[in-house]
C-alpha cells in the first residue's frame, strides 16, 4: 500500500463479513455507474466540479486526520496536496471531452466514442490517503465510472471521512453517492477481496511493489505504479543555489512522501565540493562514515525491504530513531555518500523521508550511466530529474534514461505529479514497460476509458487490388508512375553533374 508493512500486522475480521461488504458496496456501485452513463458532459462536469469544491473546502482538516492517523508528512504540506488533487486535477480535467462521441472526422469517415470501463477497484496508499482518494473519485467519475476504495489500514479514519465528504458532494450535485463507496473493514483480504470481484472492470493501484503485482496477476485489467527512486542530477551549467533549493523544497516536502520526490544527488567529481557546501548551506546533513552505516542499517531491514518507521518522518525523529546524536535541530535532510548500488548499498533504494543518497561521476556519460543503473536497480520507469541550461544535456539523458517522465530545472515530487509543470495533475505515475506498467502516463481520466470506433467505408475491395503490384513472374514489381516524375528537374540535375567533372 505504500508504507512495506507486513500484511499480518493489520487487524483480521471473519472473511464472510468482508465478501458481504464488498458484494455490497460492487452492486450498488455498478447500479449508480448505469445512472452516470445516462447523464451527458455537462451533468458529469458537474458532479466533478462538486467534489473538487468539496475538497477545497475540507482541505485543512482531512490533512490533520491524515497526518494524526498515519503519523506521516506535514500538515501544511498535506493541505497543498488536498488542493492539488480536488481543485488542481479539477481544473486542468474540466474542459476533457469524456462522455458520448468526444471525435469525429467526416472526411476520414471516423467517428470516436467514449465507454466507460464500469466499476474501478481504487487502492489507496498511507503516505497520501485523502488526496488519492480526491482525484481517484475525480478522475473516475469524469470518465464515466464508479470506483469502490480499499483503504490502507492505517489511514482507515481519514480516508472514510474523505470518502463521506466526497459522496455528500455527489449528492449535492443530484448524482448518486454510491458512485465512491470504500471498504470500512480494512483486513488484509480486503484489497485482493475487491480486486477478484466480477464486476471490476478496472484496477486503479497506488501503492508498494508487492501490491501493484497482486493487481496485476489478480486477472483483472490494472493500472499500477512501481517504486519512485528518482535520482537528480546537477549538471555544470545549473543555477546551483537555485538547483539546491528546489531539491531541498522537494525532499522536504511533506516530509519526502510523494513517490517523484529525490532520492538521491549526483554531480560530476569536480563539482562535488561546491554542491556539498552549498547544500549544508541550505540545511543538509553530511553524515560522517560511523553515522552512515549507522543509518544505513536502520533504513533497510534484514530482509532488504524498507523500514517502515522513516517513511514520512522528519529530519528529527529519523536522527533521535537511529540514535544520530550529533544531527543539528535544524538540519532539513540527511545526506549519505554512496558508491555502490543495490543490496549492501542502503541509500541506493527508494527511502520515501527527508534522506539523499550523494553520487559522483567523471563526466556526464559516467553520470548517465549510473542513474540507468540506480533506476534499473529501483525506479525503473518512474522519474528522473535534472538542473541544467543545457538543451543538449536534456536531449542526452532523455534518449538513455529508463524514465517515463524527465523533470528539467523543478523540484522533482511536484513536477512529477503536475503541480510545477504541465503533465497531466495525478496521484498515480505510469512507469511504463519497462517499470512493469500499462502506461507511462500520470494518470487522468483518458486511460479509464475504452473507445469505441465508428468507421465507414472509404473503399471497395476492386480499389484495393488494382494498387497491388504486377507480380506475373514471381517477383512483385512496383508499377513506376511516370506523370508523377519531374523530367526537367532531372535533365538540370544530369547536366550539372557533367560540369562537374
Amino acid at each position: 500500500y505504500g508504507d512495506h508493512r507486513d500484511l499480518h500486522s493489520f487487524p483480521t475480521r471473519r472473511s464472510s463479513d468482508l465478501m458481504q461488504e464488498v458484494r455490497e458496496l460492487v452492486e450498488s456501485a455498478k447500479e449508480a455507474q448505469r445512472e452516470l452513463a445516462r447523464m451527458d458532459q455537462a451533468q458529469v462536469d458537474r458532479i466533478v466540479r462538486s467534489i473538487a469544491d468539496a475538497g477545497v473546502r475540507n482541505a485543512k482538516r482531512l490533512a490533520q486526520m491524515a497526518q494524526e492517523d498515519t503519523g506521516f508528512g506535514v500538515v501544511s504540506d498535506k493541505v497543498v496536496k488536498n488542493v492539488f488533487a480536488s481543485r488542481g486535477v479539477y481544473e486542468h480535467i474540466k474542459d476533457m471531452k469524456t462522455i458520448g462521441e468526444i471525435e469525429r472526422d467526416d472526411a476520414k469517415g471516423l467517428r470516436k466514442i467514449a465507454v466507460p470501463v464500469g466499476v474501478i477497484a481504487g487502492l489507496i496508499p498511507s503516505t497520501n490517503p485523502t488526496s488519492t482518494a480526491f482525484y481517484k473519485s475525480e478522475i473516475a467519475i469524469k470518465s464515466g465510472n464508479a470506483i469502490v476504495f480499499s483503504p490502507h489500514p492505517t489511514a482507515l479514519r481519514a480516508i472514510m471521512e474523505t470518502v463521506k465528504v466526497i459522496r455528500q458532494a455527489i449528492a449535492e450535485a443530484g448524482a448518486n453517492e454510491n458512485l465512491v463507496s470504500c471498504i470500512s473493514i480494512p483486513t488484509m483480504e480486503a484489497p485482493s477481496t475487491l480486486m477478484h470481484h466480477r464486476d471490476i472492470a478496472l484496477i486503479l493501484a497506488t501503492g508498494g511493489s508487492a501490491m501493484v503485482k497482486a493487481a496485476y496477476s489478480s486477472g483483472t485489467p490494472a493500472i499500477g505504479v512501481g517504486p519512485g527512486n528518482g535520482p537528480a542530477y546537477l549538471e555544470k551549467t545549473c543555477d546551483l543555489p537555485l538547483a539546491v533549493k528546489r531539491i531541498m523544497d522537494s525532499e522536504t516536502f511533506d516530509n519526502g512522501t510523494i513517490c517523484a520526490s529525490e532520492q538521491s544527488i549526483i554531480c560530476d567529481e569536480d563539482m562535488a565540493e561546491a554542491v556539498q557546501a552549498e547544500m549544508e548551506r541550505q540545511g543538509a546533513y553530511f553524515l560522517d562514515e560511523q553515522e552512515r552505516e549507522q543509518l544505513g542499517r536502520f533504513i533497510l531491514r534484514a530482509n532488504g525491504t524498507m523500514n517502515p518507521e522513516i517513511v514520512g518522518k522528519s529530519v528529527k525523529t529519523i536522527a533521535s530513531l537511529a540514535h544520530l546524536d550529533k544531527v543539528p535541530a535544524d538540519a532539513r535532510v540527511l545526506v549519505a555518500k554512496e558508491t555502490g548500488v543495490g543490496r549492501g548499498h542502503p541509500y541506493s533504494n527508494e527511502k520515501l523521508g527527508p534522506i539523499m543518497g550523494f553520487y559522483t561521476g567523471k563526466d556526464y556519460i559516467d553520470v548517465c550511466e549510473k542513474v540507468c543503473t540506480i533506476l534499473y536497480y529501483e525506479g525503473a520507469g518512474h522519474t528522473f530529474s535534472m538542473h541544467t541550461k543545457d538543451d543538449k544535456m536534456v536531449d542526452y539523458f532523455a534518449k538513455r534514461v529508463p524514465a517515463s517522465r524527465i523533470m528539467v530545472n523543478t523540484p522533482s515530487a511536484l513536477g512529477g505529479i503536475g503541480a510545477t509543470t504541465n503533465l497531466q495533475p495525478a496521484l498515480t505515475l505510469g512507469c511504463g514497460a519497462v517499470g512493469g506498467s500499462a502506461t507511462s502516463e500520470n494518470v487522468g481520466p483518458l486511460q479509464l476509458l475504452n473507445y469505441r470506433y465508428v468507421a465507414y467505408g472509404q473503399r471497395e475491395l476492386e480499389d484495393i487490388k488494382a494498387q497491388i503490384p504486377d507480380c506475373t513472374d514471381g517477383v512483385c514489381k512496383e508499377t513506376m508512375d511516370l506523370s508523377e516524375i519531374d523530367v526537367d528537374e532531372i535533365v538540370k540535375s544530369v547536366i550539372s553533374r557533367l560540369r562537374n567533372y
